[in-house]
């Protein structure tokens, strides 16, 4: 069985009233809007878990420490 996590509706439920207010308009870029809303706070969340520490912060997301500190310079987080 495949059970909906929170997080999960929650994008759903985001992206039907995302839809919902196109009003007959064509979406583009959808993947990129959503990669970019969700990884900023995403970023933020777990670099306030680790108190900053940005090498734990890369373990814990599964990334590169490098790649973490581009993503944070593109979405103006302060390390």
């Amino acid at each position: 069985m495949n059970y909906e996590t929170d997080l999960e509706r929650s994008v759903r439920k985001a992206l039907d009233g995302y839809f919902r207010d196109l009003d007959g308009e064509k979406p583009q870029g959808v993947y990129e809007m959503v990669i970019s809303c969700v990884e900023r706070p995403l970023i933020e969340a777990v670099l306030t878990r680790v108190e900053g520490n940005q090498t734990h912060a890369a373990e814990m997301l599964g990334i590169n420490r490098n790649t973490l500190r581009k993503k944070m310079k593109t979405h103006g987080i302060k390390g």
